[in-house]
């Protein structure tokens, strides 16, 4: 695939056939030294060199002055010494033929200043040689394959083998990640510390992981993405278009806005920092989790268990409280609790005892042995309306847990449902927790943990099994006429279009407009506003006025040639007043439209990712309510009614409290068209319409109110 088609080989930096460690040092507590120690005694199969002109063996292995006068070829190169240092010694990288780099040294972009620049140059070293580079500011790199077994980085140990890559920008974080999975028993593939993502980034790694048969599930630590469009592109292929797709699982860190900034659009003050990474996240397939202990118990299930075919789930237990906890968790993650075949409940009445529950949950009491949990595995197992389980357990003094735990593991073997576990407590549920995990049982401490993670598993199958459209392409635009209107404002010196030339663009790509005209004299008002007919709406038309409401620029309304007259006159004195340096060209004149749901749909260009769409709950309280969502374009149909879907008021234009269903058709139009707009035109920088109106299903849409703001030449 295209796609996956990497910017430069990775090969030579996850599995190289030899490593030079430059800085390798003989002082036990150096960076230097543990990232050779960690290559050395990791059991790694290629060569290794160490490089330092002061010592000649670092721990027991011959070293060489400089990468130059290593005798042999060298796929690797390990970089530990003062960052001063680090462009010479990645030149010579360049020249001795290394096409792979780690840079661990600090001291560049992070730093600011002569870092800044100390990174671009290293940059510019890499693409001059064709260097795959790692960093800098990074923990390092570690393949766990056997037939590898590279462990380059400072991490304190080799983590064991498993089917789980890790990415993460953080290399504090490395540390503390790989202890933990240590302590739960949970193995890596890979793990990538990014640094500083001078050369190589997020979206590399992950082509380089697309079809890497160590690797099932794709976990990562983001606190900016730099590959834009590209990273799009990429996560989608794997999440969803290879013959085995992979799940990417993503904690990103920073939720506040991206700082201050005066925006002239409602979309650009609302595209917060966060709100595009949900959007951007959301879009690639990719599932977000607020914690590292989501991210873990998420992936244990991804990584042991087989994907659901549905919601349905069913809960065993031997206790009613967890099992309340479970059903409300299903609830809140959009599980539904399977409604139990006739059969099944037959077989499940048969064999308990009376006072157990046969209905789901299914309580199996508190004396409850591991037959128990036997006859109701192998019935919901084997039930068509069940998709998932989930089993709970609590500790008994009847209970043997152990046995519990094989049942569990035995029966997990005979179908393609997934299974997780919840043995609650610590001490006395202990050793069927170690059954569990030795036999790849998802266990978790609680029961809301277990139905998360199987709410994970299912959001991934609704990914997966989504139908697939075609990006909405309309040969009824009129570009021409569009481009002239930006062509003259920006000959003028002028950023901001009025509102009538925004309709204008608007109206060349076939957007519904509500009828309008324009007047530069109350006579003029009087003529338009007998032309379009009563009532109207009257707006004032300046360049320099963004939110007319606020100086007295719009007027709603008007039902007479009086009214008209009148209100002409006080605008043009209120706006005076209040914009006295504002130029003011007239009024525009609009049919009142009738009664809809005023929506909001607009533009904001992001530096990284291109055009953000937004579509949210509309009108004067846009950023008070903030209920709106973000997509990049292009979009495609599915994607735009997704748009719509997500909202959070979105009941309110599919029939709320007797009121008509919206035409809801008619907002996806808008949205695809106006994706198409702000894809064929990179000037224009911000875009709002707002209000859409949008009236009851089959009437259509209105634009009712428009602002495009071009880039900065």
């Amino acid at each position: 695939m295209d796609t996956l088609k990497p910017r430069k080989d990775l090969t030579p930096v996850f599995c190289p056939r030899s490593i030079a460690v430059i800085g390798a040092s003989r002082d036990p507590n150096s960076v230097g030294q543990s990232v050779f120690r960690n290559i050395l005694m990791g059991g790694y199969k290629g060569v290794l060199y160490p490089v330092n002109p002061k010592a000649q063996f670092i721990l027991s292995v011959k070293a060489y002055p400089s990468i130059t006068e290593v005798p042999d070829e060298v796929d690797l190169a390990v970089i530990v010494v003062p960052a001063p240092i680090v462009l010479q010694v990645l030149e010579e990288c360049g020249e001795k033929g290394v096409k792979g780099a780690i840079v661990i040294s600090a001291g560049f972009k992070e730093i600011g200043g002569e870092g800044i620049e100390r990174e671009r140059r290293l940059k510019e070293i890499a693409d001059k040689y064709g260097i795959a580079l790692i960093g800098p500011n990074c923990l390092g790199v570690i393949n766990t394959d056997p037939a590898i077994s590279m462990n380059a980085s400072f991490a304190g140990n080799m983590p064991q083998q498993g089917r789980i890559a890790f990415i993460s920008q953080s290399g504090a974080l490395c540390t503390a990640v790989l202890d933990y999975a240590r302590g739960q028993g949970i193995g890596f593939s890979k793990v990538v510390s990014m640094g500083n993502k001078a050369d190589i980034d997020e979206a590399d790694i992950l082509m380089a992981l697309a079809e890497d048969p160590q690797t099932s599930v794709i976990l990562m630590y983001l606190e900016e993405l730099t590959s834009g469009r590209r990273f799009i592109d990429v996560a989608r292929v794997i999440t969803g278009e290879l013959p085995q797709p992979k799940p990417i699982l993503a904690i990103k860190a920073g939720r506040t806005a991206a700082g201050a900034r005066a925006a002239s659009s409602h979309t650009g003050a609302l595209s917060g920092s966060d709100e595009v990474y949900e959007a951007i996240l959301a879009q690639a397939g990719v599932l977000r989790v607020e914690s590292v202990e989501e991210l873990f118990d998420y992936a244990e299930a991804f990584v042991n268990q087989p994907l659901p075919n549905g919601p349905r789930i069913a809960i065993i237990t031997n206790a009613g409280g967890p099992a309340i906890m479970a059903a409300d968790a299903c609830a809140r993650y959009g599980l539904e609790l399977s409604n139990l075949t006739e059969e099944t409940r037959k077989k499940l009445k048969a064999s308990l005892p009376p006072a157990a529950s046969i209905q789901n949950p299914i309580d199996l009491i508190g004396d409850a042995q591991h037959d128990r949990y036997e006859i109701a595995l192998e019935a919901v197992m084997k039930d068509p309306n069940v998709d998932m389980i989930a089993v709970l357990l609590t500790p008994q003094a009847m209970t043997d847990v152990e046995e519990v735990a094989r049942t569990i593991v035995r029966i997990s073997k005979s179908d393609g449902k997934p299974i997780v576990a919840t043995f609650m407590g610590w001490y006395d549920v202990s050793p069927g927790i170690k059954v569990l995990i030795e036999n790849g049982i998802p266990h978790y401490s609680f029961p809301e943990q277990a139905i998360r993670a199987l709410a994970a598993m299912y959001r991934f199958v609704k990914w997966l099994t989504r139908p697939r459209t075609d990006i909405k392409f309309f040969a009824d635009v009129d570009k021409n006429t569009a481009r002239e209107i930006i062509l003259k404002a920006r000959s003028e010196g002028r950023r901001l279009l009025r509102e009538d030339e925004a309709l204008k663009v608007l109206e060349a790509y076939k957007f519904p407009v509500m009828l309008w005209g324009i007047a530069s004299s109350p006579e003029e008002a009087v003529k338009v506003a007998n032309e379009i007919g009563y009532p109207v709406v009257m707006k004032i038309l300046s360049p320099d006025i963004i939110h007319k409401f606020d100086v007295g620029g719009v007027i709603l309304n008007l039902d007479s040639e009086g009214a008209v007259i009148d209100a002409f006159e006080k605008m043009m004195k209120q706006v005076s007043e209040k914009c006295p340096d504002a130029r003011i060209d007239g009024v525009l004149i609009q049919k009142m439209a009738k009664k809809g749901v005023e929506t909001i749909l607009g533009m904001t260009r992001d530096p990284i990712f291109g055009p953000m769409l937004m579509f949210g709950l509309g009108g004067i309280y846009v950023e008070v309510l903030k209920d709106v969502t973000f997509r990049v374009a292009p979009v495609r149909e599915l994607g735009a009614l997704r748009m719509v879907k997500s909202i959070r008021s979105s009941a309110m234009l599919s029939g709320y409290r007797g009121q008509p269903p919206s035409d809801i058709d008619a907002i996806v139009e808008c949205i695809c068209r106006l994706s198409q707009l702000v894809i064929d035109f990179d000037e224009i920088e911000e875009l709002d319409i707002n209000p859409l109106m949008v009236f009851p299903k089959g009437e259509g849409a209105s634009v009712l109110d428009a602002r495009i703001l071009l880039r900065e030449e």
